[in-house]
């Protein structure tokens, strides 16, 4: 069996450690748990103090006490570091590691975020006209242009090689987008880039391993797949 295990709640952000795993070679087993309705089930909450998902497991130096580790972020730079070799990372002396450490933390610091402050402040508004939606909106729409220029003239987000920064920001513009609508219509440049990672093998076999009832054509899609039906209600109206 292999050393790592990766405890996976479907339809979230978590998708990214298969990917990376499937990136870097490395095997893993995969524990898939299901929205109970819309939060991590019990069993999975169970596993980490802050009932946080993703989560692995690393039994490869200690198989009597298994390394915990959750937060998407924090586990993709461990297994880069500790088992990748570094690869799909940008070292200090690269030229574009200012931008590969940029790019790797906007989608949770930043453009996850605004997102999903649009999605809640849409759920207690009257509607788009709303004050409060206007600001949210605003500041989300200011995130997606910021993300649009940076594809508009370059291959990946760190420049012209693939790395975690590219594993890290996916799904904001795939899964992400059943909890909160995103119309990519004025973003070629996401579109485009959002076909190169999801054309990649090993994101292909990451979704069929993890969440193999997610339709990647859908995902990537200008209009973007169904909202996630727990979710649905609150969030009817239009997006930007």
């Amino acid at each position: 069996m292999p050393d790592i295990t990766v405890h996976h709640l479907q339809i979230g952000q978590g998708e990214r450690i298969p990917w990376l795993l499937e990136e870097l070679g490395i095997p893993y087993e995969i524990k898939l748990y299901q929205r109970a309705p819309v939060l991590a089930p019990p069993e999975l909450q169970a596993l980490h103090p802050m009932g946080a998902s993703p989560v692995i497991e690393d039994a490869t130096f200690d198989k009597e006490h298994p390394l915990l580790l959750a937060e998407s972020g924090a586990i993709t730079e461990y297994l880069i570091h500790k088992h990748g070799n570094g690869r799909l990372a940008l070292s200090p002396s690269h030229p574009n590691f200012a931008d590969y450490l940029y790019w790797f933390h906007f989608s949770n610091s930043n453009l996850q975020t605004v997102l999903f402050r649009r999605a809640l402040v849409r759920s207690m508004s009257s509607g788009v006209e709303d004050p409060r939606y206007k600001s949210a909106d605003a500041r989300a729409v200011r995130a997606l242009k910021h993300f649009e220029n940076r594809l508009a003239n370059n291959t990946w987000l760190a420049g012209d090689e693939f790395t975690a920064a590219d594993v890290m920001t996916v799904w904001c513009m795939t899964t992400m987008r059943k909890f909160e609508p995103i119309d990519l219509t004025d973003y070629p440049g996401i579109q485009k880039w959002l076909k190169r990672c999801t054309d990649r093998p090993a994101y292909r076999a990451a979704m069929q391993k993890g969440d193999p009832d997610l339709v990647i054509e859908d995902s990537i899609s200008v209009k973007g797949p169904e909202l996630f039906g727990a979710f649905g209600s609150a969030l009817k109206g239009g997006s930007k």
